[in-house]
């Protein structure tokens, strides 16, 4: 039978991804929303009553533990939040017939592969706490057997919450010169398109071809660069809205290794999202072309 999808239950809505899904998930439906100050996702039990409670025909969960250097010190709960949880909302979305999306990320990968962007089936083999903790969760909604849409994707950022352009931005206007990360190459990708891409997957789950969809995809916008490649696209953005207030002349590129961090970072974060495309007949843009609307907003223009 078609799932009832006129009812979502969105976890994590206060993040960067959840706070873009309460306005891309509205017209889909009801949608119940909780955050960490009303839910513990630590307590198995409050999770378990919460999902029984609201029936939901699908679960979204955008919750997560993102502090990538900190789970190097307090692993357990990293493990919690991103392991153990999305393995109780699937459990609880089998009984209830209910589909689970849950986000994932490129921290799965180790980052050195040498070609191309990774694909779905590419081995993983994550270089930090926090990637293993996502890729264990991966494998807890597998196994608890919930028809499930799992969306690895990376480089975050939007104009609600902490993120790599909000930084940018402060330091342009503090500083002369920045010194950015340049051996490291991804896509940048904007809450905005996943939040979008996560309601139009939603609109296709009913229907016939139900088995068919449930799986792992990769979610990240077109195109590539590196952090020293998009700190330059923000501040050429800056400039172009509010020239008077950046004092940043000069960005130099720099090796990883010159910017040492709790936690190793993949060098290779580009994700093939070709069996998205093709699967659900979307058009991700490309990642310059995303940004600029997205970088006004976080100005707020």
């Amino acid at each position: 039978m078609p799932v009832d999808r006129a009812r979502i239950l969105l976890l994590g809505s206060n993040g960067q991804v959840g706070h873009e899904l309460l306005r891309t998930l509205a017209p889909l439906g009801e949608v119940i929303a909780t955050d960490r100050a009303a839910l513990d996702l630590g307590d198995e039990s409050a999770i378990r009553a919460l999902v029984r409670q609201v029936r939901p025909g699908v679960i979204v969960n955008a919750a997560a533990y993102t502090a990538v250097d900190r789970a190097e010190s307090e692993p357990d709960l990293a493990f919690t939040i991103n392991t153990r949880a999305p393995g109780v909302l699937a459990q609880e979305a089998v009984a209830l017939g209910a589909w689970l999306v849950h986000y994932s990320t490129d921290y799965v990968f180790a980052g050195d592969k040498a070609q191309g962007a990774y694909q779905e089936t590419d081995a993983t083999g994550p270089i930090n706490a926090y990637g293993r903790s996502k890729l264990a969760g991966e494998a807890a909604i597998a196994a608890a057997g919930c028809a499930h849409i799992i969306l690895r994707t990376s480089w975050v950022y939007g104009a609600h919450g902490a993120n790599f352009v909000r930084t940018i931005v402060r330091l342009a206007r503090e500083r002369e010169k920045l010194s950015i990360v340049a051996d490291q190459v991804g896509a940048p990708t904007s809450s905005h398109l996943i939040a979008e891409t996560t309601a139009q997957l939603i609109r296709q789950i009913p229907g016939g071809g139900e088995a068919a969809i449930s799986g792992l995809y990769h979610l990240q916008s077109a195109g590539e660069a590196s952090w020293y490649e998009f700190a330059g696209a923000i501040v050429e953005q800056l400039r172009g809205v509010d020239a008077a207030a950046v004092r940043c002349r000069e960005i130099l590129p720099i090796p990883a290794s010159a910017y040492p961090t709790p936690a190793q970072r993949p060098a290779n974060s580009r994700l093939d999202c070709g069996k998205i495309t093709q699967t659900f007949g979307l058009r991700l843009p490309h990642w310059r072309d995303d940004f600029e609307p997205r970088f006004r907003e976080i100005l707020g223009l």
